[in-house]
Protein backbone atom coordinates (compact mmCIF):
# COMPACT_ATOMS: atom_id res chain seq x y z
CA UNK A 1 0.00 0.00 0.00
CA UNK A 2 1.12 3.32 -0.80
CA UNK A 3 2.70 4.95 2.69
CA UNK A 4 0.06 7.30 4.06
CA UNK A 5 2.01 10.18 5.61
CA UNK A 6 1.35 10.89 9.02
CA UNK A 7 2.03 14.30 10.68
CA UNK A 8 5.42 13.85 12.06
CA UNK A 9 6.85 12.54 8.66
CA UNK A 10 10.21 14.28 8.09
CA UNK A 11 11.42 15.74 4.60
CA UNK A 12 13.97 13.37 5.07
CA UNK A 13 11.40 10.25 4.65
CA UNK A 14 10.52 11.49 1.45
CA UNK A 15 13.81 10.89 0.31
CA UNK A 16 14.79 7.68 1.55
CA UNK A 17 13.24 4.80 -0.48
CA UNK A 18 12.61 2.47 2.53
CA UNK A 19 10.19 0.02 0.90
CA UNK A 20 12.61 -1.34 -2.00
CA UNK A 21 14.87 -1.62 1.28
CA UNK A 22 12.31 -3.77 2.90
CA UNK A 23 11.73 -5.75 -0.28
CA UNK A 24 15.31 -6.73 -0.33
CA UNK A 25 15.14 -6.99 3.49
CA UNK A 26 12.41 -9.73 3.73
CA UNK A 27 14.02 -11.59 1.03
CA UNK A 28 17.43 -11.63 2.95
CA UNK A 29 15.36 -13.02 6.25
CA UNK A 30 13.52 -15.91 3.99
CA UNK A 31 16.54 -16.88 1.69
CA UNK A 32 16.68 -20.28 2.69
CA UNK A 33 13.15 -20.31 1.11
CA UNK A 34 14.35 -18.55 -2.28
CA UNK A 35 13.47 -21.64 -4.13
CA UNK A 36 10.16 -22.02 -2.89
CA UNK A 37 8.95 -18.56 -2.09
CA UNK A 38 7.79 -15.81 -5.15
CA UNK A 39 7.83 -12.04 -3.88
CA UNK A 40 5.41 -9.63 -5.40
CA UNK A 41 6.72 -5.88 -4.82
CA UNK A 42 3.95 -3.43 -5.11
CA UNK A 43 1.10 -5.94 -6.37
CA UNK A 44 -1.20 -4.32 -8.32
CA UNK A 45 -4.92 -5.25 -7.86
CA UNK A 46 -6.35 -2.88 -10.54
CA UNK A 47 -5.27 0.51 -11.21
CA UNK A 48 -3.75 3.00 -9.09
CA UNK A 49 -3.52 3.33 -6.77
CA UNK A 50 -4.55 0.51 -5.26
CA UNK A 51 -1.34 -1.44 -4.53
CA UNK A 52 -0.12 -4.06 -2.44
CA UNK A 53 2.73 -3.40 -0.57
CA UNK A 54 4.28 -7.28 -1.27
CA UNK A 55 3.10 -10.92 -1.70
CA UNK A 56 4.89 -13.65 -1.01
CA UNK A 57 3.26 -16.55 -3.27
CA UNK A 58 4.31 -20.28 -1.55
CA UNK A 59 5.50 -21.74 -5.46
CA UNK A 60 4.24 -25.37 -3.14
CA UNK A 61 2.05 -26.26 -0.50
CA UNK A 62 3.85 -28.76 0.47
CA UNK A 63 6.81 -26.93 1.73
CA UNK A 64 6.84 -25.91 5.66
CA UNK A 65 8.02 -22.54 6.47
CA UNK A 66 9.76 -22.60 9.76
CA UNK A 67 11.27 -18.98 9.60
CA UNK A 68 9.92 -17.10 12.76
CA UNK A 69 8.28 -14.30 10.19
CA UNK A 70 6.87 -16.33 8.14
CA UNK A 71 5.67 -19.25 10.22
CA UNK A 72 1.90 -18.74 9.78
CA UNK A 73 2.22 -18.61 5.96
CA UNK A 74 -0.27 -20.12 3.27
CA UNK A 75 -0.18 -20.42 0.11
CA UNK A 76 -0.75 -16.71 -1.04
CA UNK A 77 0.62 -13.67 1.50
CA UNK A 78 -0.15 -10.36 1.83
CA UNK A 79 2.33 -7.74 3.79
CA UNK A 80 1.68 -4.68 4.73
CA UNK A 81 5.52 -2.37 5.24
CA UNK A 82 5.23 1.02 7.42
CA UNK A 83 8.64 3.10 7.34
CA UNK A 84 10.64 3.77 10.55
CA UNK A 85 8.81 6.85 11.49
CA UNK A 86 5.33 5.29 10.21
CA UNK A 87 3.36 3.24 11.79
CA UNK A 88 0.21 0.68 11.02
CA UNK A 89 -2.87 2.86 12.11
CA UNK A 90 -6.50 1.29 12.74
CA UNK A 91 -7.37 3.06 9.15
CA UNK A 92 -4.19 1.31 7.52
CA UNK A 93 -5.45 -1.87 9.31
CA UNK A 94 -8.77 -2.01 7.65
CA UNK A 95 -7.96 -0.46 4.34
CA UNK A 96 -5.16 -3.43 3.83
CA UNK A 97 -7.71 -5.96 4.82
CA UNK A 98 -10.45 -4.25 2.34
CA UNK A 99 -7.07 -4.67 -0.42
CA UNK A 100 -7.46 -8.50 0.84
CA UNK A 101 -10.37 -9.15 -0.03
CA UNK A 102 -10.36 -7.66 -3.20
CA UNK A 103 -7.44 -9.79 -3.65
CA UNK A 104 -9.12 -12.92 -3.02
CA UNK A 105 -11.93 -11.90 -5.60
CA UNK A 106 -9.97 -10.13 -8.07
CA UNK A 107 -7.53 -13.45 -8.46
CA UNK A 108 -10.41 -15.95 -7.24
CA UNK A 109 -8.15 -16.85 -4.37
CA UNK A 110 -9.44 -19.21 -1.77
CA UNK A 111 -9.58 -17.26 1.49
CA UNK A 112 -8.40 -20.02 3.18
CA UNK A 113 -4.97 -20.26 1.78
CA UNK A 114 -4.05 -16.04 2.58
CA UNK A 115 -2.17 -14.89 5.11
CA UNK A 116 -2.06 -10.74 6.30
CA UNK A 117 1.36 -9.39 7.81
CA UNK A 118 1.89 -6.39 9.28
CA UNK A 119 5.04 -5.41 10.05
CA UNK A 120 6.40 -1.27 11.42
CA UNK A 121 9.42 -0.21 13.86
CA UNK A 122 7.28 0.31 17.08
CA UNK A 123 5.16 -1.49 19.32
CA UNK A 124 1.41 -1.36 17.85
CA UNK A 125 -0.57 -0.59 21.08
CA UNK A 126 -3.42 1.53 19.58
CA UNK A 127 -4.14 -1.31 17.06
CA UNK A 128 -3.46 -4.17 19.09
CA UNK A 129 -5.94 -2.45 21.69
CA UNK A 130 -8.23 -1.99 18.65
CA UNK A 131 -8.54 -5.61 17.43
CA UNK A 132 -9.10 -6.66 21.52
CA UNK A 133 -11.61 -4.38 22.68
CA UNK A 134 -13.52 -3.65 19.20
CA UNK A 135 -12.79 -6.70 17.24
CA UNK A 136 -12.67 -9.58 20.27
CA UNK A 137 -9.53 -11.16 19.08
CA UNK A 138 -6.94 -12.33 20.85
CA UNK A 139 -3.58 -11.32 20.47
CA UNK A 140 -0.29 -13.45 21.46
CA UNK A 141 3.27 -12.86 21.41
CA UNK A 142 4.59 -16.35 20.81
CA UNK A 143 8.05 -14.67 20.09
CA UNK A 144 9.90 -11.74 20.56
CA UNK A 145 8.49 -9.02 18.39
CA UNK A 146 5.73 -11.19 16.46
CA UNK A 147 2.14 -10.79 17.40
CA UNK A 148 -0.06 -13.14 16.05
CA UNK A 149 -3.60 -12.45 16.01
CA UNK A 150 -6.47 -14.88 16.48
CA UNK A 151 -9.84 -15.00 15.41
CA UNK A 152 -10.31 -13.84 11.95
CA UNK A 153 -10.61 -16.95 9.13
CA UNK A 154 -7.62 -14.63 7.77
CA UNK A 155 -4.46 -15.66 9.62
CA UNK A 156 -2.78 -12.09 11.01
CA UNK A 157 0.24 -11.41 12.53
CA UNK A 158 1.74 -7.61 13.37
CA UNK A 159 5.97 -8.09 13.81
CA UNK A 160 7.32 -4.79 15.44
CA UNK A 161 10.88 -5.12 13.95
CA UNK A 162 12.65 -3.08 17.08
CA UNK A 163 11.65 -6.21 18.92
CA UNK A 164 13.11 -8.75 16.76
CA UNK A 165 16.42 -10.82 17.69
CA UNK A 166 19.21 -10.04 15.96
CA UNK A 167 20.51 -13.36 15.50
CA UNK A 168 17.30 -14.07 13.91
CA UNK A 169 16.26 -11.41 11.95
CA UNK A 170 19.21 -8.77 11.20
CA UNK A 171 18.35 -7.39 8.28
CA UNK A 172 14.53 -6.64 9.21
CA UNK A 173 15.27 -5.38 12.62
CA UNK A 174 18.40 -2.44 11.06
CA UNK A 175 16.33 -1.60 8.38
CA UNK A 176 15.70 1.39 10.81
CA UNK A 177 16.97 5.60 10.62
CA UNK A 178 18.33 5.27 14.76
CA UNK A 179 20.99 2.89 14.20
CA UNK A 180 24.08 3.10 16.45
CA UNK A 181 27.20 2.56 14.85
CA UNK A 182 28.27 -0.45 16.76
CA UNK A 183 24.72 -1.97 15.11
CA UNK A 184 25.15 -0.40 11.27
CA UNK A 185 28.90 -1.79 11.64
CA UNK A 186 27.28 -5.11 12.43
CA UNK A 187 24.99 -5.00 9.78
CA UNK A 188 27.54 -4.10 6.87
CA UNK A 189 30.06 -6.49 8.21
CA UNK A 190 27.34 -8.80 7.81
CA UNK A 191 26.55 -7.62 4.17
CA UNK A 192 30.06 -8.09 3.12
CA UNK A 193 30.62 -11.15 4.83
CA UNK A 194 27.93 -12.66 3.11
CA UNK A 195 28.96 -10.94 -0.87
CA UNK A 196 25.60 -10.06 -0.62
CA UNK A 197 26.33 -6.08 -1.60
CA UNK A 198 25.19 -5.68 -5.02
CA UNK A 199 21.92 -8.16 -4.56
CA UNK A 200 20.82 -5.22 -2.08
CA UNK A 201 21.90 -2.16 -2.69
CA UNK A 202 18.51 -0.36 -2.22
CA UNK A 203 18.61 -1.51 1.55
CA UNK A 204 22.40 -0.79 1.92
CA UNK A 205 21.84 2.84 0.75
CA UNK A 206 18.45 3.31 2.73
CA UNK A 207 20.15 2.21 6.21
CA UNK A 208 23.44 4.57 5.24
CA UNK A 209 21.73 7.39 3.90
CA UNK A 210 19.45 6.93 7.22
CA UNK A 211 21.98 6.78 10.11
CA UNK A 212 24.49 9.48 8.78
CA UNK A 213 26.10 10.06 11.90
CA UNK A 214 26.68 6.76 12.71
CA UNK A 215 28.14 6.09 9.35
CA UNK A 216 30.37 8.91 10.25
CA UNK A 217 31.76 7.33 13.48
CA UNK A 218 32.44 4.02 11.53
CA UNK A 219 33.99 5.81 8.98
CA UNK A 220 36.36 6.32 11.59
CA UNK A 221 36.98 2.82 12.24
CA UNK A 222 40.04 1.67 10.10
CA UNK A 223 38.82 -2.25 9.44
CA UNK A 224 34.87 -0.98 9.36
CA UNK A 225 36.00 1.78 6.79
CA UNK A 226 37.63 -0.83 4.91
CA UNK A 227 34.63 -2.88 5.15
CA UNK A 228 32.53 -0.31 3.59
CA UNK A 229 34.75 0.75 0.95
CA UNK A 230 34.06 -2.80 -0.17
CA UNK A 231 30.60 -2.95 0.04
CA UNK A 232 29.82 0.64 -1.56
CA UNK A 233 32.04 -0.76 -4.41
CA UNK A 234 30.28 -3.86 -4.74
CA UNK A 235 26.78 -2.13 -4.32
CA UNK A 236 28.17 0.22 -7.31
CA UNK A 237 27.05 3.26 -5.22
CA UNK A 238 30.45 4.76 -4.74
CA UNK A 239 29.40 7.32 -8.00
CA UNK A 240 25.86 7.84 -5.93
CA UNK A 241 27.20 9.12 -2.84
CA UNK A 242 29.85 10.96 -4.21
CA UNK A 243 27.94 12.83 -6.70
CA UNK A 244 25.37 13.57 -3.70
CA UNK A 245 28.29 13.99 -1.12
CA UNK A 246 25.43 12.59 1.39
CA UNK A 247 27.12 11.10 4.42
CA UNK A 248 30.37 13.04 4.33
CA UNK A 249 29.14 15.82 7.03
CA UNK A 250 30.60 19.29 6.63
CA UNK A 251 33.82 20.49 5.42
CA UNK A 252 35.63 20.49 8.62
CA UNK A 253 34.34 16.36 9.75
CA UNK A 254 35.42 15.47 6.37
CA UNK A 255 38.99 16.59 6.77
CA UNK A 256 39.15 15.35 10.56
CA UNK A 257 38.23 11.83 8.84
CA UNK A 258 40.42 12.21 6.08
CA UNK A 259 43.03 12.70 8.50
CA UNK A 260 42.21 9.88 10.69
CA UNK A 261 42.17 7.81 7.74
CA UNK A 262 45.44 8.47 6.54
CA UNK A 263 47.00 8.31 9.92
CA UNK A 264 45.70 4.85 9.81
CA UNK A 265 47.23 3.53 6.68
CA UNK A 266 44.70 4.39 4.16
CA UNK A 267 45.60 5.24 0.63
CA UNK A 268 44.97 8.16 -0.43
CA UNK A 269 42.68 7.13 -2.95
CA UNK A 270 40.93 5.34 -0.95
CA UNK A 271 40.60 7.88 1.50
CA UNK A 272 39.04 10.74 -0.94
CA UNK A 273 36.83 8.50 -1.91
CA UNK A 274 35.46 7.34 1.61
CA UNK A 275 35.53 11.25 2.69
CA UNK A 276 34.01 12.59 0.11
CA UNK A 277 37.21 15.34 -0.92
CA UNK A 278 39.09 16.16 -3.51
CA UNK A 279 42.06 13.78 -3.98
CA UNK A 280 44.40 17.36 -4.28
CA UNK A 281 43.00 18.39 -0.77
CA UNK A 282 43.89 14.51 0.19
CA UNK A 283 47.53 14.47 -0.94
CA UNK A 284 47.89 17.80 0.75
CA UNK A 285 46.89 16.59 4.06
CA UNK A 286 48.81 13.65 3.49
CA UNK A 287 51.87 16.18 3.26
CA UNK A 288 50.98 18.18 6.60
CA UNK A 289 50.99 14.53 8.45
Amino acid sequence: MQEQKKPNDSSREERIAWHPAFFEAIQMELEEYSQDLEFISEYPLNTEPLRIDLVIIKKSRDVSIEKNIAEIFRKENIVEYKSPDDYVSVNDFYLVYGYACLYVVLNKTDIRDLTLTFVESRYPRELLAHLQEIRCYSVEEKQPGIYTIKGDILPIEIIDSQRLSVGENIWLKDLDNKLEATELRRVTAEIDRLGKAARIKAYLDAITRANKESLLEVLKMSDAALTLDRIFEDAGLVAKWEARGEAKGETKGRTEIAQNMLRNGFSEEQTAKLSGLDIARVKTLSGTL
